[in-house]
């Protein structure tokens, strides 16, 4: 039988991680009788822990909540995804938020164990967030992008499956440089060895990295920072559609509501032309809706297709609802 003290911080940690424990399956779980698990209850009651009891054949308990947060307890892989999801919080725009985030991550880190440390750290240190707003567009594996975090903090060699953009697959034996975060998707910009080149890889089609592949001397990156090289290289995509349309409001306040995702030129002191590329027309109709001003579309005919559909679905949605 454990201590009780460690036994305690089992049995807090069972509880968190059910919503309701019947007493006899929760006591064996321990290796305790149930007049102990009893006497447990008791005392993390008394730490401050709201546990609930339900008597009976089927009794059981269950962690409720309750008037202030007591201490939690975690295990490593959620410790590194708490440390992580601070830290992109700590990048947030909502006010009040990023200090607080980073308040809590420098207490979550201070008391890690060195290995747990080591991880988050890498993470950290290795990668450059960039924010252009958007939703995921794919997972990535955590474990892989604590190994490539780690390869690009120690300058280790990188061997990998990766799938590219038409389907076919290839191993690639890389110099990793950094990761960069863009519009909520991973990318890895480091050094092909085969191609004898500058590359950028998406995590979500990277697969069984393995780092250990011997250490080298970093290259010079032939761009500013790893996030203009990888903005660069997605701004280079081909997109069918040249959006282009003329708004009746200051450059200055279109630049700042949608001034990431294309190019806004002054037209006058209350206009101003807007230029952006996109693979749906739906975003940059979006875009220009959230404006609340008036606009003309310059190209393509499509754009101007789609909003005729579009005002003609709202009509009608509008006619019914009245």
């Amino acid at each position: 039988m454990a201590n009780t003290s460690t036994r305690t911080l089992r049995l807090l940690s069972l509880l968190q991680t059910h919503r309701y424990w019947p007493g006899e399956e929760l006591a064996e779980r321990l290796g305790v009788s149930v007049r102990t698990l009893r006497r447990d209850i008791d005392r993390l009651r008394e730490l401050g822990y709201p546990v609930e009891a339900q008597r009976g054949v089927d009794g059981g308990y269950q962690l409720a909540a309750g008037a202030a947060l007591p201490p939690l307890v975690i295990d490593d892989e959620e410790a590194v995804a708490l440390a992580v999801g601070l830290q992109s919080a700590a990048e947030s725009p909502v006010e009040g938020i990023a200090e607080t985030s980073v308040r809590v991550l420098a207490k979550v880190v201070q008391v890690m164990p060195a290995r747990l440390r080591r991880r988050v750290e890498a993470l950290r240190a290795m990668t450059v967030p960039v924010d252009w707003g958007g939703r995921p567009a794919a997972a990535v594996d955590p474990d892989g992008l604590t190994v490539v975090a780690l390869a690009c903090r120690d300058t280790e060699r990188l061997r990998f499956s990766y799938t590219a953009a038409d389907g076919r697959r290839a191993d690639r034996h890389v110099e990793p440089h950094r990761l960069v975060c863009l519009d909520r998707r991973w990318y890895l910009v480091a050094y092909d060895l085969t191609r004898q080149d500058w590359r950028t890889f998406r995590l979500d089609r990277l697969t069984a990295p393995e780092g250990g592949g011997g250490r080298f001397a970093p290259r010079a990156l032939p761009a500013a920072d790893a996030a203009e090289f990888v903005r660069a290289g997605v701004n280079g995509l081909i997109r069918p559609y040249r959006v282009e349309a003329v708004v009746a409001a200051p450059a200055a306040g279109v630049r700042e509501r949608i001034g990431r995702w294309g190019a806004i030129e002054e037209v006058d002191a209350g206009r101003c032309r807007i230029v952006m590329s996109a693979d749906d027309l739906s975003w940059p109709m979006m875009a220009l809706g959230s404006l609340g001003a008036e606009f003309t579309v310059v190209e393509p005919p499509e754009l101007v297709e789609r909003l005729d559909e579009w005002s003609t679905r709202f009509g009608r949605a509008v006619r019914a609802s009245r």
